[in-house]
């Protein structure tokens, strides 16, 4: 059983794509044993106990040091005995601690196709505007191993969505969570449970078919 942690920090959609493909028997040697909040007020956390999913917060503001927090966050995932992150909507940078320790054990989900509007700055709706601002046909999701940088780490998948005439930041957002985020993401969590994913310096090579679940 591949062990989750699934890290938040808003409306948890992505973890919900989660919880559903596991309820639905789509990802049957997968289980979500924790969700972790950076925000108290986080409706993710909602979803994880509606689903009977063990919770827990750590806010920066709760400790004095970011030594504090990056090692209460360690300790969570240690107590938990966690293999595979996923960063579903997690706006915090991870310690190099915990990046570290967990090479090529952590994916995070970003809402466009790396590396265009990806790394510093660029989260949420910030990742839509620019898209539009840009004028861009085709935008997405993508789904990538994390290392030391900022949406640097290997591509595992993407999925490309068309940008339509009188898009806002919000409907583009929303279609590409429909079309893109919410199937992606938990294929990659079954490709790597299936031990389908050979990284090959910065390249990840896919064993099989890929297919939507």
């Amino acid at each position: 059983m591949l062990k989750l942690a699934v890290l938040v920090s808003g409306g948890g959609t992505n973890l919900q794509a989660l919880i559903d493909k596991i309820e639905q028997g789509k990802l049957p040697n997968v289980s979500i044993e924790i969700v972790i909040s950076s925000n108290r007020n986080a409706y993710a956390l909602k979803r994880a106990m509606d689903h009977k999913i063990p919770c827990a917060v750590i806010e920066k503001k709760d400790y004095d040091t970011q030594e504090e927090f990056d090692e209460a966050l360690f300790s969570l995932l240690s107590q938990y005995r966690i293999d595979l992150i996923v960063l579903a909507g997690f706006l915090l940078i991870l310690p190099v601690k915990i990046v570290r320790h967990y090479k090529n054990r952590i994916i995070n989900i970003h809402p466009s196709l790396i590396p265009s509007f990806c790394g510093k700055g660029y989260y949420g709706l910030k990742v839509h505007e620019a898209a539009l601002a840009r004028g861009v046909k085709i935008t997405g999701a993508t789904v990538h191993f994390v290392d030391e940088g900022t949406d640097t780490g290997p591509i595992i998948l993407q999925k490309a969505v068309p940008v339509l005439e009188g898009d806002t930041p919000q409907s583009l957002q929303r279609r590409v969570m429909e079309q893109a985020e919410w199937e992606i993401l938990p294929e990659a969590v079954r490709l790597y449970s299936e031990g389908r994913l050979k990284i090959e310096g910065n390249i990840v090579r896919v064993s099989g078919t890929v297919n939507e679940l």
